[in-house]
């Protein structure tokens, strides 16, 4: 069945079919999750950070573009080496996106391009359009395959506010369970969380920034235990 959910079909679904889709290709993953084989280790890879909505050169290719400079960026969480084969990225519609591949070290990151995405779709016979993270808000799953069975490992669903230019959306710190938007480059003053951490945008290396540290006293401090 995941052969059909995950197909090289490029034919159009209506907004309620593409839940059904995206719904029936989750429940078999997370089921899937529950029943791998047994003595299958469980790595602790993450999405760890996103950018859907680029407006600089960030792969380097001496131009700026839309599908190209989008970029995903996985994390090693854990105390040993993966293998990287198998780890793959897909969007709602369901379809491949990217294979990770290589070795990773405890600690370190992985980021994919979109003009990386482009290439391997291209290689694998998928349909070609890169990354496709939408500009208004949206979902990345990552998956591993346990043999020929796609194991939903981690997920993120973004928002309008976090798609902005140059804007990206990463664990804080590295590899931990909560999210923030890194908006040095577009700095962001709205409330809706995540909300912006004023550090930049670091594919393919690990955070540096330190986040600023809101002054505060010890009257404060008090009145939020004060019942």
């Amino acid at each position: 069945m995941f052969g059909t959910l995950f197909s090289k079909s490029t034919r159009p679904l209506t907004a309620a079919g593409t839940r059904s889709l995206r719904g029936a290709a989750l429940a078999l993953a997370l089921t899937a999750l529950g029943t791998a084989a047994p003595g299958w280790a469980c790595a602790d890879i993450f999405l760890n950070e996103i950018l859907a909505d680029p407006a600089r050169d960030w792969n380097g290719s001496g131009a700026v573009s839309s599908r190209d400079d989008e970029w995903v960026e996985v994390i090693n969480a854990g105390a040993t080496a993966v293998d990287l084969s198998g780890w793959r990225v897909a969007g709602p519609d369901s379809i491949w996106r990217y294979e990770f591949s290589g070795v990773l070290q405890p600690g370190q990151v992985q980021v994919c391009y979109g003009k990386q995405s482009y290439d391997w779709e291209v290689a694998n016979g998928f349909p070609a359009f890169g990354l496709r993270l939408s500009n208004s808000g949206g979902e990345l799953l990552l998956f591993q395959m346990v043999g020929t069975t796609p194991v939903l490992r981690d997920r993120y669903a973004y928002t309008d506010h976090e798609a902005e230019d140059d804007r990206s959306s990463g664990r804080s710190p590295d590899g931990g369970p909560h999210w923030a938007l890194f908006d040095a480059l577009t700095p962001y003053s709205g409330t809706e969380e995540p909300l912006g951490n004023a550090c930049a945008p670091s594919p393919g290396t690990r955070q540096t920034c330190v986040t600023p540290v809101q002054p505060t006293t010890w009257s404060s401090l008090k009145a939020l235990y004060r019942s």
